[in-house]
């Protein structure tokens, strides 16, 4: 596999091997000892998948406690992932970093605890796949608004109207009030 960081060096943009032929193709997503020597030493306690249609924009979602990390990837469709740093003593604090995911490009992407974290759909629709290293908390989740002017996501929006978004996306906090980690 391929570890390539981003503008945010804490944020990962991994590309498995693929072997395909006539038949298909065949990757692993996940092997505990080829990530542990890229010095990813992760233990998972969660998988989810979520389907969404085009124009969707599901976040931007975090856990204040339990704080989880996400391996995230997409095996239908594509979607703009981005990650934006809220912990106070890093130097990237307040900077986001976004990636394509799709079918086609089968990469994924590591996004640490101490992140907020949300895609947007560009496809018809996607299926978006991720590892949690921590349990879901709905009493800790928290939710800051996906354009929330200090932070400035440059969503790759497929037309002049607002994406859909859940009620609790819609009503999420500015980057301003948000809580946020040491």
């Amino acid at each position: 596999m391929i570890i390539e960081k981003l503008r945010i060096p804490e944020v990962l943009l991994i590309t498995p091997k693929v072997f395909g032929d006539t038949r298909g193709f065949f990757m692993e997503s996940w092997n505990q000892r080829q990530f542990a020597d890229a010095g990813l030493n992760l233990t998972f306690v969660q998988d989810n998948h979520s389907r969404s249609q085009q124009g969707v924009l599901r976040g931007l979602h975090y856990q204040i406690h339990q704080p989880q990390g996400k391996l995230v990837r997409v095996v239908s469709g594509a979607v703009f992932d981005v990650a934006v740093d809220l912990r106070r003593s890093s130097s990237t604090f307040g900077q986001w970093v976004g990636a394509t995911l799709s079918e086609e490009n089968q990469q994924m992407l590591w996004v640490p605890p101490g992140f907020a974290h949300g895609f947007y759909v560009l496809s018809n629709s996607a299926d978006f796949l991720y590892k949690t290293t921590e349990f879901y908390a709905p009493e800790a989740e928290r939710c800051i608004v996906w354009n929330d002017p200090d932070i400035g996501i440059d969503w790759p929006l497929l037309t002049d109207s607002n994406p859909q978004l859940a009620s609790k996306d819609a009503a999420g906090c500015s980057f301003a009030k948000a809580e946020t980690y040491s």
